[in-house]
């Protein structure tokens, strides 16, 4: 059945031997790679009414109305793009389709390897379609990155992922973790990441998208997801861009306690270190373990919780990583600024502790030296333990481990706050 194919080629087949889909293509930023399979697949005629590529900036604001900003790989483009494309296929051939048909336009823009390496490539990708005939459209958009090595690896990746979202918005707009996981068929892990989907219309805007972002972490679709202050899901290129960073880890059940105390703190003390002009972005991090019990996400706490920490002006992060340094090395993708965490002696004992880095080539010294870049503070906290107050000279070390945390300490990066 056309629903449970997988391979590219079969998937485009699909929607062209299905004489009521019909539709246009548009793709800014590397070539016609999503028409392509279609063409490639055979009998396109029936399903594709359009592809085009505007690439000269005064050909695309002709198009699609300039670019406030100037930019042209941006989700308000995206967005121009299938709606303009959208109504011109409606408007052109309606009448001339078949009363069954339902319409879709597809569109990305793109900013791919180029003659010149670029900091980061990535891109907005996006359909538009219609699951009924009576029906006004439903939209599907998602952002992608992109990590193969070349312009021509990079065009394939995403002409296999254009094909998948539009098998999938029509196929399996009614299950969407399904369609979240059939967005990668045919493509080796880490070569593309999604760290933003959303779903929007009549049908699909019922669909929570905070949980459908905790799904692209689940697949394996994006190691975290960000959610800003008003609780959407951000773009950490874009949120964290040229901004410092103050973060805690945990699994804030409940959100208000000794943490926040230490993190108010915390606060004060980053305050000097920040990028100029600037206040850090407050983030709350939580991996997936605190909050899936058995493969099964709390619905309700969860969104319990994100409301409350993005209620109180957090950034909350959920990620899948276990070890501290993957945090910082994930930070350090998205912004060159400094960055502190805030944590108790207990927490920072198991970052000190040799078990925590099995695996690594170079052991805790490969591990500690990912997480203390240039740039990273950790200010360790006392904590109570059988009413015992424990700080950071009393914690319980290997005793050859004790010379990196004097060296750490003497270079500022680690911080023992006894007081506050």
């Amino acid at each position: 059945m056309a629903d449970e194919v997988s391979g590219t080629i079969e998937k485009a087949l699909a929607i062209n031997l299905d004489p009521l889909k019909y539709g246009t293509i548009v793709e800014i930023g590397a070539g016609q790679e999503v028409a392509r399979w279609f063409f490639q697949a055979g009998a396109a005629a029936g399903t594709v009414a359009k592809t085009m590529s505007a690439y000269d900036m005064k050909f695309s604001d002709e198009i699609y109305g300039e670019s406030t900003d100037r930019r042209y790989v941006s989700r308000p483009r995206l967005e121009r793009m299938l709606e303009r494309e959208f109504e011109l296929l409606v408007s052109r051939v309606r009448e001339h389709r078949p009363a069954e048909s339902t319409f879709f336009t597809f569109a990305n823009t793109v900013a791919a390897q180029g003659f010149e390496k670029r900091e980061e490539c990535h891109g907005w990708m996006g359909v538009r379609f219609q699951t009924d005939p009576d029906l006004p459209p439903e939209d599907i958009i998602l952002h992608v990155r992109m990590f193969d090595d070349t312009n021509v690896e990079q065009q394939d990746a995403l002409g296999i992922l254009g094909v998948n979202l539009i098998h999938g918005a029509y196929f399996h707009a009614h299950e969407p973790e399904r369609l979240l996981q059939g967005l990668t068929d045919n493509l080796k892990w880490g070569r593309v990441e999604v760290d933003l989907i959303e779903f929007r219309g009549p049908t699909l805007g019922k669909i929570d998208n905070r949980l459908m972002a905790l799904e692209l972490v689940k697949a394996n679709l994006t190691p975290a997801v960000l959610f800003d202050p008003s609780g959407r899901v951000a773009i950490p290129s874009e949120a964290l861009y040229k901004r410092s960073v103050l973060g805690m880890r945990g699994e804030f059940h409940p959100v208000i306690g000794e943490g926040m105390k230490r993190f108010d703190h915390a606060r004060d003390l980053f305050a000097e270190k920040c990028a100029a002009g600037k206040p850090a972005i407050l983030m709350a991090e939580m991996t997936m373990s605190a909050i899936v019990n058995e493969g099964e996400i709390d619905t309700a706490d969860f969104l319990e919780r994100v409301n409350a920490l993005t209620g109180l002006g957090f950034h909350v992060l959920i990620s899948e990583f276990f070890r501290y340094f993957r945090v910082r090395q994930y930070l350090a993708r998205h912004s060159q600024e400094p960055v502190a965490f805030v944590l108790g002696v207990d927490g920072f004992s198991r970052i000190m502790h040799e078990k925590f880095y099995e695996g690594l080539e170079g052991g805790i010294l490969e591990g500690l030296g990912r997480l203390f870049p240039p740039g990273t503070t950790a200010y360790v906290y006392p904590e109570h333990v059988e009413d015992v107050l424990i700080t950071l000279d009393d914690m319980p070390m290997a005793e050859h481990l004790q010379p990196i945390v004097t060296y750490l300490r003497e270079r500022g990066q680690v911080v023992a706050v006894d007081d506050f």
